[in-house]
C-alpha cells in the first residue's frame, strides 16, 4: 500500500477530546503519515492554552497556526475566517497532504476546510448532518459537508441528511459518535480522584455547568448567563448542591460570559469553581457523577444520554439536535431554568434519565473512521471531482 499523508485540524479543547482516540489510532497506522495542525483557542492564553493537553498526550504537532488576533464580534469573526483561510492555504500549498480530517462546525474549521478545498486537498468530515439552529455553526457545518469528499455522521438521522444534501451514499458512513465512544472506553476518575485533581470537594451532589454564546438569533449572551446565575442562586438555597463550571468557548461573547462566571464564583467560593478547561478525562468523570448537567453545550444533548444523567438544555443553541429522554429543554429565563433544574433533580426524572438509550452508539467509532479513511485514501478515485447525488435516500451505510 502507498504511504499517504493526512492532516488533522483541532482548534478547541472539546474538539480535541473527541478527536483524541482517532489521532491515537492514526499514529499507530503504518500507511499514514499523520500531521496534527493546532489552531484557535488551543493557542490562546485567555482560553487556557489547551495545546498543553495535546502535548501531555505525546502527540507530535506538525504546525501551530495562531489565528485569534482580531478580538470578538461579527466583524472580528469575519476577519478571523479570512485570516485563517490565508494561513491554512499557505500550509496546504506548501505541504500538500493527501487529505485533511476535520470535525464539526466551528468557524475556524469552516475556514480551514475552505483553504483545503481551494488548494485541492480532499476533506474528510466528522459529525456532518447535525442541526443546531441557535448557532452560526449550523451553516458552517453544512458548508463543510458540501466541500467534503468523505463523511462520518454520528447517527442515522444525520447520515440521511447528508445524503439529502446531495452527497453520494458511497461516501457517507454512519459510524456513531466519538463522544459516546469516549464515555464507554475511557478510564475515568472516581469521585475522590476527581475532587483531589480539582481541589474541590465533589463528594456530595454537584451540577456540571457549561454555557456558550448563541451565535444566531440575536440573543444576548450576558443576559442569558445572568438568568442562569440567578436560577443557580435560587436552587442553591433549596438544594445542597455545588456548581462545577467550565467556561465558554472562543465564540463572540465568550469572554464576557467568562468574566461573569468568575465574578459569581468569587462570590460563592464554597459552592462553585470555574475552569477554562477540565480536559476530556476530568470532564467525562465529572459528567458521570454529576447530579445534573446544565447549560447549552453540545455534550449536554449528545454525550449525556450515554451516562443517563439528567440534563437541562438552555436556549436555542442546540435546537434541532436529537433530544433524548434525559434532557429537559427550556428558554434562557430564570423561572424556566429554575423549574427545569428542580424537575431534573426529582427522583422521578432521575429514574427516567437512567433508562435513556443513546442514538450515537456506533461501537468502535474511532477505529471505523481510521479503517475507512485508510481504505478510501488508497483508492485512485479518492478526491476526484464530486457529483451531486439525486438518488435513493435509503442508501445509508451502517
Amino acid at each position: 500500500m502507498k504511504q499517504t499523508t493526512l492532516a488533522v485540524i483541532t482548534g478547541t479543547r472539546a474538539e480535541y477530546g473527541l478527536l483524541r482516540p482517532v489521532i491515537q489510532k492514526l499514529l499507530k497506522t503504518q500507511d499514514v503519515s499523520l500531521q496534527v495542525l493546532v489552531t484557535g483557542a488551543h493557542l490562546a492564553p485567555e482560553y487556557g492554552n489547551t495545546v498543553s493537553e495535546i502535548e501531555a498526550d505525546g502527540v507530535p504537532i506538525a504546525a501551530r497556526i495562531p489565528i485569534l488576533k482580531f478580538g470578538q464580534g461579527p466583524l472580528a469573526t469575519a476577519q478571523t475566517v479570512a485570516y485563517t483561510i490565508e494561513q491554512f492555504s499557505q500550509w496546504f500549498a506548501q505541504h500538500k497532504p493527501n487529505a485533511v480530517l476535520v470535525l464539526g462546525d466551528r468557524y475556524e474549521i469552516f475556514a480551514a476546510a475552505q483553504a483545503a478545498a481551494m488548494t485541492g486537498v480532499p476533506i474528510a468530515h466528522i459529525s456532518g448532518g447535525d442541526v443546531t439552529l441557535g448557532a452560526a455553526d449550523d451553516y458552517y457545518r453544512h458548508c463543510i459537508t458540501k466541500m467534503a469528499h468523505l463523511h462520518f455522521p454520528s447517527c442515522e438521522v444525520s447520515a440521511r441528511r447528508v445524503i439529502r444534501m446531495g452527497e453520494s451514499p458511497d461516501t457517507v458512513f454512519n459510524v456513531g459518535g466519538l463522544g459516546d465512544e469516549n464515555i464507554r472506553t475511557m478510564q475515568k476518575m472516581n469521585r475522590s480522584e476527581l475532587s483531589d485533581s480539582l481541589q474541590f470537594d465533589l463528594s456530595g451532589p454537584f451540577a456540571l455547568v457549561t454555557f456558550h454564546p448563541e451565535t444566531a438569533g440575536g440573543a444576548s449572551p450576558t443576559q442569558q448567563v445572568r438568568e442562569l446565575l440567578l436560577s443557580m442562586e435560587q436552587i442553591g438555597q433549596t438544594y445542597p448542591i455545588k456548581w462545577l463550571i467550565t467556561k465558554a468557548n472562543a465564540d463572540a461573547g465568550g469572554l464576557a460570559i467568562n468574566e461573569m462566571l468568575d465574578t459569581w464564583v468569587q462570590q460563592h467560593p464554597q459552592q462553585a469553581m470555574a475552569f477554562t478547561s477540565l480536559g476530556v478525562k476530568r470532564y467525562l468523570s465529572a459528567m458521570q457523577y454529576a447530579s445534573m448537567v446544565v447549560g447549552n453545550s453540545s455534550s449536554g444533548v449528545v454525550e449525556t444520554p450515554t451516562f443517563g444523567v439528567p440534563t437541562v438544555n438552555i436556549g436555542q443553541r442546540q435546537a434541532g439536535r436529537i433530544v433524548c429522554d434525559n434532557v429537559i429543554c427550556c428558554d434562557a429565563l430564570q423561572q424556566e431554568i429554575e423549574q427545569a433544574m428542580k424537575q431534573a433533580l426529582s427522583k422521578e426524572f432521575v429514574q427516567k434519565a437512567k433508562n435513556t438509550v443513546s442514538p450515537y452508539n456506533g461501537g468502535d467509532t474511532s477505529g471505523r473512521i481510521v479503517q475507512i479513511l485508510c481504505e478510501q485514501m488508497q483508492k485512485p478515485t479518492f478526491g476526484a471531482p464530486k457529483v451531486f447525488y439525486d438518488g435513493d435516500m435509503d442508501e445509508v451505510k451502517a
